[in-house]
């Protein structure tokens, strides 16, 4: 992962998160030791602790040292070619790393696995299992089958398949923050997206069973969920029997009234889908995070219908300003695509145009990157040379730094309520967390007596990069 001046982010290989993730959980008691990295969305770390859940159920305990693991397990992502590259480059790391510990089995889960299960298995040979996103209940027998010397494969992917009744083990946590995913699989077809191939089609988790995770996380101490999905937005879950109708902005209530200690976030949004009283809603209750990520793409109406978002450039403004109008204080940020097949030098100017509009917070951004397989793929012509989406990504990097620095320092002055997540990375003598709008704030611990978790008022003095530097306030 790319940062520009700490205020944009440019991402060739990941959405969100670390590069990799490896955790540890304590190994003591188990037979059998297990190593995993995640790559990618958010989704592909919350699916790491969900494969944690079901190994550890058949003996393995997890170990930080990939080379005394018996299982080693990277969990791809394909929406980027470096991402793939990358994942390679492990992959002929632990192929090494197997020739020193006779028996280790080496494995690819996650969106990578339907593409390229054969080079992985048979061409290359650096794999011994490949699980698609919705396989992961039939590892164990993967597990054997690849113990036994036949190669381990599923990615059959599934209709009704959520995990809702799987309790993932939390990895890598610092004890206030969780992921909770609501939802698997995307209908919408964007055309220079992977993940609808990959990760199939849209289903909404049992919504009492999200409420139930939630609940069980705020009782062992946690103090903010985040919803995910592909497009959380489209949520809609149904109980026939007993005639309940669950949407998004219901989950969004139900979640909230858990308690009001616990923060309540969500990623990700499709401009096309969030409604009024998901808008509402947050604005209702106080423990709703005022922050919304609001992919755009590209600012121009051709492209984004080249794109399939089935929103217009004039669509996107308005939706940008009834949130402001709901909630006037709400954060939002964004994905933007630089040099997507056929696009114009005016058409990039568009998406400029349209940022300077939005006033994101931040962005992710990239440069179109074909993925074998999409619809852009089969039906348009990669034609706008490296060289010029390199130029047009630099030129929205540098728009976004400058949107970023203004809102930032736009912060100086305020208040904000902040909810304490640990130690700033750089002190043991301040306390780091984020504000309702995402922001991530630093502040001296000085002789109060605070901890991991509580939420505390402070005061902003002043800002570097995409950090606001606060003091707590009586």
């Amino acid at each position: 992962m790319e940062t520009l001046e700490l205020t944009g982010k440019v991402h060739d290989e990941i959405r969100q998160g670390e590069a990799f993730a490896p955790f540890i959980v304590e190994p003591n008691i188990y037979k059998k030791k297990f190593y995993i990295e995640s790559y990618g969305c958010a989704m592909n770390f919350a699916d790491s602790e969900i494969v944690a859940s079901i190994l550890s159920n058949e003996g393995f305990g997890a170990t930080k040292n990939f080379e005394e693991a018996d299982l080693v397990l990277v969990n791809t992502c394909s929406i980027r070619e470096k991402a793939e590259a990358t994942v390679r480059k492990r992959l002929t790391e632990f192929k090494k790393a197997k020739l020193a510990k006779r028996g280790m089995l080496v494995g690819v889960l996650g969106c990578m696995a339907e593409r390229l299960k054969g080079k992985l298995l048979e061409e290359e040979k650096l794999v011994d299992l490949v699980i698609g996103p919705d396989a992961y209940r039939t590892l164990p027998a993967l597990i054997k089958d690849a113990e036994s010397g036949q190669k381990g494969v599923n990615v059959l992917l599934s209709r009704e398949e959520t995990y809702g009744d799987i309790s993932p083990i939390r990895l890598d946590s610092n004890g206030v923050t969780s992921f909770v995913s609501i939802m698997r699989g995307c209908n919408n077809m964007c055309s220079f997206c992977v993940v609808p191939f990959t990760r199939g089609r849209e289903r909404s988790r049992d919504a009492f069973s999200i409420i139930n995770e939630c609940q069980e996380l705020f009782d062992n101490g946690y103090r903010e969920v985040t919803l995910l999905g592909q497009n959380v937005d489209s949520y809609y879950w149904v109980d026939e029997e007993k005639d309940i109708i669950v949407t998004f902005a219901k989950l969004l209530e139900m979640v909230a009234n858990v308690s009001p200690l616990l923060r309540v976030r969500f990623s990700t949004s499709h401009p096309k889908d969030i409604t009024d009283e998901v808008l509402y809603t947050m604005a209702k209750y106080e423990n709703i995070c005022k922050y919304i990520h609001l992919p755009v793409q590209s600012g121009n109406t051709r492209v984004l219908q080249l794109m399939n978002r089935t929103y217009t450039r004039e669509w996107y403004m308005a939706k940008v300003d009834r949130i402001k109008e709901i909630m006037p204080e709400c954060g939002i940020t964004a994905d933007i695509i630089a040099g997507f097949c056929t696009e114009t030098e005016e058409e990039h100017q568009d998406t400029l145009s349209i940022m300077e509009y939005s006033k994101y917070d931040m962005s992710y951004m990239f440069f179109y990157s074909e993925r074998p397989g999409t619809l852009a793929a089969r039906r348009f012509t990669d034609d706008v040379p490296l060289q010029v989406k390199k130029r047009r990504l630099d030129e929205i990097v540098k728009l976004q730094n400058k949107l970023s620095q203004k809102s930032y320092l736009g912060d100086i002055g305020k208040t904000f309520k902040v909810l304490i997540e640990g130690n700033s990375k750089k002190s043991e003598n301040d306390w780091a967390g984020k504000t309702s709008q995402n922001k991530v704030v630093v502040f001296p611990k000085r002789d109060y007596n605070l901890n991991k978790g509580d939420y505390v008022n402070v005061k902003v003095n002043s800002s570097t990069g995409a950090t606001l530097l606060a003091d707590i306030v009586e």
